[in-house]
This record gives structure tokens, sequence and C-alpha cells, in this order.
């Protein structure tokens, strides 16, 4: 990715830092189209390398932190290996070369694979004397052992992973040189607080390192991290330029469950949204619906979700990135761990009677779910005076026909928790696409689902607007009179906190000197398009949800390097795969993709509008409504399609 260049350091280049930098490096950065460093870079690199500093570094996304830190640890590491450069080694004595120097921490395995891939561009020209294993990846336990084994160079990984292979004595860091915690402001909000604790306090670093500790935000988990990895660091803080608000254009709707479904094909449909777009969303489920939902158009979209194995994300991104994919339908599970300290209190009781069993202890043995009342849907259904009466009734043989019917829909609600339980125990706990990730040239983020937290909106709106670019961002707000209404599509529980959690993203983005401004469509010229929609809409059933899921997986399963030499030897199985059948919505209605002529929207009454967002909003990505290929449609009626239609009339009885 292409730095920001009100970020880089205009006065200097790379070849400035000749000096302090191997020529190896220099000319693997030239091929990567890095010229000139940016603010950060200048700053770190002679303090990592000349003054052997402890780096903290806040600057946010873009800013070129993954080199500042990268760099110096590689050339650490070729001046220990270089004949007679590092008088330290041969104090030490060639046994200390083959040990591992750095170890890089990330939150995610997406960041992982994305660092690796940076140091792996780095070290074009030096690969043999610098060794990069990312054990964050979905390679075996085993793989991982003997790639160890060689102990390499640098290791990249999760908290999680690194303290596994710590206490298996697979990862050895007595020699370590260079500690690097990358995203420190989200690696503890992804459930590692107890995992870097550990590393630190299980005498498994040496008393001597070089620490990094790399972050956009400056928070009390930063803190923390500092007291415990730093030691007398040279803090660096890059400030945001005075305009950065002004180029990131944000938008809210407030809309029904089904008018996000209604509003989206609008916007896509039309082109409302010019250049790249990542839809947000808040479950898997609800990503495939989408995405089996546009399908319904003919608009293309690929699915990024924790599901997925690692390389296929990874490969996902690459490719939305090169431009291969205009949409992309992320889930943002991360974030709905978050939740900000205001709402902690707030509807929790509220939340937990939607999740029903989600959140409650499994029954012990020998014990009957909801027979002593405290199952939540019994007490929904009976009251709070007739909760107390099950305890009274335990020793009686015969049970009342009033528990018989609670003991079963608890027990039901219990199943289904333990399916839940399990499904969710499959997903990636290390996925997570909303920070670190890099993802290029996004004109637009939309927040099909809005965040559970501000923090997590202000993560998932930073992914557009980067590199000195406009974008913009819209979210979907439910109103608390709306919520519930259309369970049918899949109305999310948390969605009920969606006006406190807006207002609460508010405050904070005018706190930033933000605005959210209000985006209002003419919804007499949207309704035309709701018969459609919901056509569409009654298409896309559960049952087709958990076909597209499948299919995901079994495309997957073709895909996979790991399963090449397997189908190699069994390639009646590849043939059985091959020739399943078709996994996808039952109605499949071809002249959903176009749009008649009738439909498109007048752009006269638009421009007669008042409405200055609408006008603000066409400068950062969104266009008013137009005739859209308004000619192609006209002759479409006329041209040679319709004669052939009529040469072959059985084609009108399907």
């Amino acid at each position: 990715m292409a730095p920001d260049a009100r970020l880089l350091e205009h006065a200097t280049t790379f070849s400035a830092f000749s000096n302090i930098l191997d020529a190896r490096l220099l000319r693997a950065l030239a091929d990567m189209g890095f010229a000139r460093p940016t603010l950060i870079q200048a700053r770190a690199i002679p303090l990592a390398l000349d003054e052997h500093r402890d780096i903290l570094a806040r600057a946010r996304t873009g800013s070129g932190k993954t080199a500042a830190y990268c760099l110096p640890i590689i050339q650490k590491i070729l001046l220990r290996k270089g004949k007679g450069k590092d008088k330290a080694v041969e104090d030490a004595g060639e046994g200390a070369l083959n040990q591992t120097k750095a170890l890089i921490l990330v939150p995610t395995r997406e960041l992982a694979e994305q660092v690796t891939s940076f140091l792996k561009g780095a070290t074009k020209y030096c690969d043999k004397d610098v060794v990069v294993i990312n054990v964050a990846s979905g390679t075996t336990a085993h793989l991982q052992r003997l790639l160890l084994s060689d102990h390499p160079d640098v290791v990249v990984a999760t908290p999680s992973r690194a303290l596994a292979l710590l206490q298996a004595k697979t990862l050895s860091l007595s020699a370590l040189d260079t500690l690097v915690i990358d995203e420190a402001d989200l690696i503890l909000s992804y459930g590692h607080d107890h995992d870097i604790r550990q590393i630190f306090s299980g005498s498994y670093l040496p008393k001597v390192h070089q620490s990094f500790l790399m972050s956009a935000t400056m928070t009390e988990d930063v803190e923390m991290l500092k007291g415990i990895t730093l030691r007398n660091p040279a803090i660096l803080k890059l400030e945001e330029a005075e305009d950065e608000a002004a180029s990131l254009s944000q938008y809210a709707v407030q809309c029904s469950e089904v008018d996000k479904f209604l509003l989206t094909y609008v916007i896509l449909k039309l082109k409302l949204v010019k250049g790249k777009c990542i839809l947000f969303v808040n479950d898997v489920d609800r990503c495939y619906r989408l995405k089996l939902f546009l399908e319904q158009f003919s608009i293309k979209s690929c699915v990024l979700n924790s599901e997925l194995p690692l390389n296929s994300r990874y490969h996902t991104v690459q490719e939305f990135n090169k431009g291969v994919y205009d949409y992309i339908i992320a889930t943002d599970e991360g974030g709905l761990a978050e939740k900000d300290d205001e709402s902690e209190g707030e509807g929790e009781e509220e939340q937990e009677k939607e999740e029903f069993t989600s959140t409650q202890r499994d029954p012990t043995e020998g014990e009957v779910p909801g027979a002593d009342g405290s199952g939540e849907e019994g007490d929904q259904n009976t009251g709070a005076d007739e909760s107390s009466r099950p305890k009274r009734k335990r020793s009686s043989s015969s049970p009342s026909p009033v528990t018989k019917k609670r003991i079963k829909q608890s027990e039901d609600q219990s199943v289904k928790s333990t399916k839940k339980s399990k499904r969710a125990n499959k997903l990636d706990k290390e996925y997570g696409v909303t920070r670190g990730v890099d993802f290029v040239d996004v004109a637009c983020v939309l927040n099909f689902d809005l965040p559970t937290s501000t923090r997590s909106y202000t993560h998932r709106v930073g992914r557009t607007a980067r590199a000195g670019r406009t974008g913009m961002s819209l979210s979907f707000v439910i109103p608390s009179s709306e919520w519930g209404k259309n369970k049918v599509v899949g109305c999310l529980p948390n969605a009920q906190n969606d006006p406190r959690v807006f207002k609460r993203i508010e405050k904070q983005q005018a706190a930033r000197g933000s605005q959210i401004k209000e985006y209002k469509f003419d919804m007499r010229q949207v309704e035309a398009f709701r018969y459609r929609m919901e056509d569409a809409l009654r298409s896309v059933t559960r049952a087709a949800i958990k076909e597209a899921r499948i299919k995901e997986l079994k495309n997957e399963l073709l895909n996979s390097d790991k399963l090449k030499a397997y189908f190699e030897d069994n390639p009646l199985d590849l043939e059985h795969l091959r020739h399943d059948k078709a996994l996808r919505p039952a109605r499949v209605q071809p002249h959903m993709k176009h749009i008649p002529k009738y439909l498109l929207p007048k752009m006269a009454s638009v421009q007669a509008g008042e409405d200055s967002s609408l006008v603000a909003a066409e400068k950062n990505g969104f266009v008013p409504f137009k005739k859209v290929g308004a000619k192609r449609g006209g002759k479409q009626g006329k041209g040679g399609s319709s004669r052939k239609k009529k040469s072959d009339p059985l084609k009108k009885f399907r």
C-alpha cells in the first residue's frame, strides 16, 4: 500500500539511510515502490539502530508503522550474521546465530499474514540470511515444530499461539533481541490479555531486549503494556492532519430491517457508490443472506468471515485489493465482544433475555434444566409468582402440566444453545478485519449492521479515507419502534441497542471534529423498487443460506493446497464433489438482473430538492439518482434478443 503523501518525510529518501541500512534492504524497498520514508519511519529507524532505544509509536493507520519496526529487525539480524561487522557476535560465538532473534505479536491472523508478506518482500535479496516464519497461519502443529526446529530468525505469531509454543518448548526465546507488539490498542480486546501476561511473567523472555509498541490510539491497555514491556522508551506521536476529518464523510439512515436490503439494493444497483465498498454485518448467517440477496440482481460480491480458512481469507483480501471484486461482505464478529463502558450496565438484562441460554451456565449432571424455574423463557411464560412453585413440587412423583411444559421448553433451548456454542467453537477466534488488515482504495464503508461500540465503529470507518484519499461511510440504524418487526429476515438482538449506540458514536465523532449527517433518500422513488426487493428476499430462505455455506466449504476443499495430494490419489472423491448439485437459491429470476426503464428515478425530481447532503455526498462517492443505462434499456425490447425468444415459444413456459 502506498503511504499517505501527507505523512512522507519529503526532505529525506531511503538512500539517506545507506549508512545504517544494508544495500540489499534498500534495493528491495525500491522494488516495492518505497522511495521516501514516512515520518514515523524517518524517526523510528535511526532511534532503533543508532541509539538502541525502546519505542512507543502512536500513529494512525497508513502511516507506515509496519516498516518502522520490520526494517530495524532485518538490519540487526544482517549485522549479527555479517562476519566481523558485529563484535557482540564474535564474543557470543557461532551458536548465538542459530537462534530466534525477533518475535512479532499481532492480534489477528490476517495481520500476521500481512506482516509476513512485507518481511518476505523486504528480504527478497537476503532471504537465505533472514528466515521468517508465520506460526499464526493454519499450518499443522507437526509442520510448525519442524519449521521452528531450524530456529528461524523472525517469528510472527498471535499471543495465544506464541504462548502455546513456548509452553510446549517448541519455541525458544532465550536469545531474543527484539520484541514487537503491533496494534497494541487492539491486541487485548481480542482476548489476549491472559496470554500476554503469561508470556511476560513466565521467564520466557531474556532480561535485555529491545521492544517496539505500535498503536493507533493511546488507551488504558496501551498504558498497561507500556509499563510491562518498555524501558525508558522514545515516544513518537504522529498527530493527524487538521483536514483528516474532512477526508471522511459520514452518513446515517434511520430505517427498518427490511429497508436495509431495499436501500442496499438501490445503492449498489444504481451505482450510487463509485469504487470499491466494504459491507459490514454482525453475523455469518447475515453475511450469506446479503450475498444471496445481491446475487438475485446479478450483483457480484465476495464474503469474508471466520468460517473460511485463513488462506482463503487472505486470498480474498488480495483479490479485493487487485480490483477483482468491487464489493466485499465482511463479518465484524470481534466487534460484538466490544462494548462501551457506558453500555455495560444498560440493556444487560434485555440482551440476556434475547440471547436466551447462551449466557447461562450449563446444567450440572442430574439436574433438570429449567426445573427450578431459573430458565429465562420459563420466567417470561409463567411469571415471577410461578417461578418458585417447581421448587416446592420437586418431591412430587408426577410433575404438573405447567412444569412439564417448562421443562420441555428449557430442554429445547438448551439443545439450541449447545448447537450454537459448538458452532461458535468452530469459528476462528483470531479472525479480524476491522483493524490492521490492508484494504486498498476503499471508497465506501457500509455499516449494514451498526457495530455495538464506538470503538468498533472507528475501526470500521478507518478502512476508507486512507493514504490521503477521500472516502465515505453510511450506517443503517434501526429505530426502537422498528426493531423486532421483521424477524423473518434475521433481526439481530443487539440491533435493539442501535439508538443508544448511535448516540454515543455521534458524541465521539463530534469530539473529534467530525459530523455524522443524515442521508435522506427520496423514498417515493425508492418505493418503486420494493416489490422487486421483496421478491428477491423471499428466495433467500434459511435453507438457501445453509446450502450457500456448505457450497462455500466445498469450494474451499477443492481449492485447498493441503488436499491436492489427496485428490491426486483419490480422483473419484474429487469427481463426486464436482458433480454435486448446484447449491443456490431455489428461485433464480433472470429478469431481475436488469432495471426496467420505468423504474429508473427521474433526475429532475432529485435535482429540484434542496437537500444539501445530496450535493455533498456526490463529491465523496454518492451520486444522485439518474437514468443509468437508459439508452440500453430502451433498445432491449426491440433488439434481436426479443426475436430469438419469439422463434422458440416453449421458452416462455418455464
